[in-house]
């Protein structure tokens, strides 16, 4: 059962999940002019200013019967701290490895039915050629910590990677749900 968004904030107020900082406002407040991250089922979470990408102009061969994907990314990649003022161009037929600003806890608890998650690009972006963690796509209960994406520019257009935003090609959405979890 995918949960909506008045039972992800139950949930946060319960601590059934955890999500650091909370995604706010929970309601939208136009007086401000404050879009709500809370859409029916989902909750916009934000890029953190860290993302890896793979070095430029280096001979890569994949073959993971050498080892794991994760040596050979961190051995082959660079690690950059981006900022609004200075973002990342995502360039046409690359990839980044990015982490959500907010910290998820989905705890397992034996008073509760506990929660796992469900990762998805938001549409508007896929529409202009950016794919947001479309491989992997699941937190599973007794998850803790800052999910990592991997976001794709498999269009024609760079894309800046921006952290903290929700409004640019960084946001993704954190779907929540109830599972089974003996």
């Amino acid at each position: 059962m995918i949960l909506s968004n008045v039972e992800i904030q139950r949930a946060l107020d319960t601590g059934r999940l955890s999500i650091v900082p909370e995604p706010t406002p929970r309601q939208p407040d136009t007086e401000r002019g404050l879009s709500c991250p809370y859409q029916t089922t989902s909750v916009d979470l934000r890029l953190g200013p860290e993302i890896s990408y793979l070095k430029d102009n280096r001979p890569i061969s994949i073959d993971l019967q050498r080892g794991k994907l994760t040596d050979l990314f961190r051995d082959n990649s660079e690690t950059l701290n981006i900022r609004r003022d200075q973002p990342f161009p995502l360039l046409p037929n690359r990839f980044v490895l990015g982490r959500t600003l907010e910290r998820i806890s989905l705890p397992l608890t034996a008073t509760a039915p506990v929660l796992a998650a469900r990762v998805e690009g938001k549409s508007s972006y896929a529409r202009c050629g950016l794919l947001i963690h479309f491989t992997a796509p699941t937190i599973h209960a007794g998850f803790q910590g800052n999910n990592h994406s991997r976001i794709d520019q498999p269009g024609t257009i760079p894309d800046p990677a921006v952290p903290r935003s929700t409004d640019l090609p960084a946001g993704s959405r954190r779907s929540f749900g109830n599972s089974v979890c003996q």
